[in-house]
């Protein structure tokens, strides 16, 4: 009998990953979530044998329809603010919540870092623990992706005059280890699957970190130097600097640093809770960050 698993931004790098994977297994159905049936992300999922429901997270009736018969779920959006909505009754149908979500930084750090972009997923996690819906959900960890290398305030650039190095700037130490997700369009649909597949591991409120590769800042510029065959360096400047020269980016990246360069791996712990990864989960077929830039 097959499952169906309901994906929540079916058309988004990590919706779409995970769509991509469970395609590959015949035992599951897989159900994705859109805003816009019409699009051409949408009707090309729909060919590729998904079926595209048309949701909105702002209404229930929309959602009811979508969760009907699932038997899993896979979110990236906050939804959960419209699920007491829905009801209990459609709650307890489904067996499995995946929140794609990050580390509390502002509890691991004593109230010393809040990085925006983290403290929205973790009210999310806040109300789940808070619920019922804790005995069915596993909290997915997703870390820096290897594609971020594209955003402006990553893409490593020549200096006038050096054509063997390229740099990229950081207000944190270049020996700054960084927990990496890898190719996402790839990854994250084997983490959901692992999950899945092995739910007395991953439930009840369990934590799983779908990092692919621990690199340090710098090793991150030197892999993708070496597909031109040239140096990578971190140049190091002030926090002024940074914001200045990034004024946009810094406020949303700067702070990932600072937290990742000052707690090193207890940057990515909860408390005393153990946190799952690909070695526990026996993942296979990951692409590391490194193979992701030699592909390109």
């Amino acid at each position: 009998m097959t499952r169906t698993i309901t994906v929540v931004g079916a058309t988004g790098t990590q919706g779409g990953s995970v769509v991509r994977a469970l395609l590959k297994d015949p035992s599951y159905h897989v159900r994705g979530l859109t805003r816009n049936i019409q699009s051409e992300k949408a009707k090309a999922l729909s060919q590729e044998g998904v079926e595209v429901v048309e949701a909105n997270i702002k209404s229930v009736s929309s959602l009811k329809k979508a969760f009907e018969g699932s038997y899993a779920i896979f979110v990236v959006t906050n939804f959960f603010e419209a699920f007491p909505s829905v009801g209990k009754e459609e709650a307890v149908k489904i067996e499995h919540y995946i929140w794609s979500t990050l580390p509390d930084s502002r509890e691991v750090s004593g109230g010393t870092i809040a990085i925006p972009h983290y403290e929205g997923k973790n009210q999310v996690d806040v109300y789940i623990r808070g619920t019922d819906l804790i005995k069915k959900t596993t909290f997915l960890w997703i870390p820096s992706y290897a594609q971020n290398i594209h955003y402006p305030c990553y893409q490593p650039f020549a200096l006038p005059g050096d054509g063997l190095t390229l740099y990229q700037l950081q207000a944190t130490s270049p020996t700054t280890r960084w927990k990496l997700a890898g190719d996402v369009n790839n990854n994250i649909g084997l983490f959901v699957t692992a999950i899945l597949t092995q739910s007395e591991r991953t439930l009840p409120g369990r934590i799983v970190l779908a990092a692919a590769d621990v690199m340090t800042a710098e090793g991150v510029v030197a892999a993708w130097a070496k597909r031109d065959g040239k140096k990578g360096r971190i140049l190091e400047v002030s926090r002024e600097e940074y914001f200045e020269v990034w004024p946009q980016w810094a406020e949303v990246m700067h702070a990932s640093h600072v937290y990742w360069e000052t707690f090193g791996d207890k940057a990515f712990s909860a408390n005393a809770q153990v946190v799952l990864g690909k070695e526990e989960l026996g993942i296979e077929g990951l692409i590391g960050t490194a193979e992701y830039f030699a592909k390109l």
